[in-house]
Order: structure tokens, then sequence, then C-alpha cells
């Protein structure tokens, strides 16, 4: 019987130090490893991240599989029922090996009816649902967090894709006829963070001459769908609607995200016009979209 780990975070800037030292605390014997690629999206349905898959493919009737927490495997409750019911068809254990699951025997059944335990589903929907209500607590905590920090003046945001120790270097190799291709390919970084990094330098911020700003650049952003779905249904202008006609749909388990690409100004435009969404008459998952929007917004472009 074997024994089959699952690793997962869900941004490239963790790593899964604090998941490996529980597992080898566990001392589980021939671990057969399965990790997903750094930043695989907690929104996607774990049967169809690519790892989840290959693991439920390997496996066989009666191996085990482990993971550090729950949440490293699922989010939402329906995502935690869909996984037991694919364990159990399959005949796998699951081991839970920290957190408010790892005392629980997750995929224990009815012996006559071979349903998941009444008692067990329970616990499961009131453990997920508690962990949703945190993470989202957190999100709002961070948001408020966000309106603080402007209001004192600090923008925040992402740290620029070429280190500013590599600024200069970036700039000479411009100036010297290096074309913006060619230094995001040497610096494996995109054609948008070496623009940034020498914007003063192209040729429409030099024609305009000295004292005259640079032309906002594109940027892409991700739209959660409820906002998408609401601005769909609102007066816009004209260049507003041509931006959320030529957004490019991801789905997102049951949902789905606008990648959207547009100048600043359209993107804050856009923000403003999901105003409403923050009201009572909205939806709570719609307030929660818009909050998610501007978080994004205001760390993209600010």
């Amino acid at each position: 019987m074997a024994n089959l780990v699952y690793k997962r975070v869900s941004t490239d800037q963790q790593s899964t130090d604090r998941q490996n030292l529980v597992l080898d605390q566990a001392g589980i014997e021939d671990p057969v490893v399965f990790e997903e690629q750094a930043g695989t999206s907690s929104r996607l349905h774990p049967l169809q991240r690519p790892k989840f898959s290959e693991l439920l493919t390997y496996a066989r009737p009666g191996d085990t599989v482990h993971t550090s927490e729950m949440f490293r495997l699922v989010r939402g409750t329906g995502h935690i029922l869909d996984v037991l019911d694919v364990l159990h068809r399959d005949r796998l254990a699951l081991r839970i090996h920290d957190g408010a699951f790892s005392a629980m025997d997750l995929t224990a059944r009815h012996p006559r009816t071979g349903e998941l335990l009444s008692t067990v589903k329970f616990m499961v929907q009131t453990l997920a649902a508690a962990g949703e209500l945190q993470r989202d607590l957190q999100r709002e905590l961070t948001y408020d967090g966000l309106r603080a920090a402007e209001a004192k003046g600090n923008k925040g945001g992402r740290r620029p894709a070429v280190p500013t120790s590599k600024t200069d270097a970036v700039r000479t190799a411009y100036l010297e006829g290096r074309s913006i291709a060619a230094l995001a390919r040497d610096h494996d970084v995109s054609r948008g963070a070496i623009r940034t990094a020498v914007a003063d330098l192209l040729p429409e911020h030099t024609a305009a001459g000295p004292g005259t700003l640079a032309p906002e650049l594109p940027v892409v952003l991700d739209m959660p769908g409820k906002v998408a779905d609401f601005l769909r249904t609102t007066e816009l202008d004209d260049a507003e609607r041509a931006t959320l006609d030529q957004g490019v749909t991801v789905r997102r388990g049951q949902g789905y995200t606008l990648r959207v690409t547009a100048v600043p100004t359209v993107h804050r435009q856009l923000l403003d016009r999901c105003q409403p969404l923050d009201g009572t008459a909205s939806v709570p998952a719609q307030r929660k979209a818009r909050r998610e929007y501007a978080n994004r917004v205001s760390a993209l472009i600010e």
C-alpha cells in the first residue's frame, strides 16, 4: 500500500517549508510526492489540478493520501465533499497531519448505506465554513489596512519587476540600441517591466518634450466575474465598453474572472463604475468581489 503525499502553495512567493516540516515529523514511510507548480490557484477545483489528478491516476485501492492540512487540498465545503466522494470511490484513505481535521476519520462511512457518516459530514461542513469565514475576515482586514495606508500617503503595491540594482544597466543597454524584447529575455521579465524601467527614454516620451508626462501603458488585471457581470449591465462609455468586450474569460472552478487589458485610467473608471456593489442592495458575494477587485487595482496600478 503506497503513501501518496500532496503539497501545494497558493502563490509563487510561498514555499512548502512548513508543509515539509509537518510531513517529515509524521514519519511517512516511502512517500510518493505530488507537488503542484507554485502558484496553483486555490479557486481551482482540486479534481482539476494537474498534480492531484496525476495522484488519483497513480493511486491504487488501499493507498493513503497524506497532506499537511486540509486547506492545502481543498477550500470550500463543496470541494471537500467532492474529494471525499472520489477517494471513497477509489477506496483511498485520507490522512490530514495538522489542523482541526487531523483528529478525524474523514473516510468513515455508514456500514450499510456506504454514505459518508452524517456526523462526519456535519463536522467537515462546519470546520470548512469556519475556515472560509477566517479567510474572508483576513481579506477585509487587508482591505481596511490598504485604505488606512492610503490615507497616510503610503501607496504600497508590488515591487518593480526589474530590481533597482539592475535598472541602470537596463537603461544603458537600451540607450546603446538593445531592444525592449531582447532586454526582457535577458532579465527574464515582461516587456512591460522593461518599458517601465526606460519609460522616460521611449520615443513617445522624448518627442513630447520636457515636463510632459509619459503616456500610460496598458496593464493586465483579472476582474472577478461578479464584477464583470454587473458592469455589463451598467452604462459605460465607449472606451470602457470596448475594454470589457475585449476581456478574456478565465474559468475558476464554478465561476470565472475576466482578464482585462487597459491603461490605468480605464481600470480606475471601471472600479468607480462598480461602486454600487459596496451598497446594502448587493449580495455579500458581490461586495466581496468588489473588494477583491479594488485590492487588485490598488496593487497593480497605484
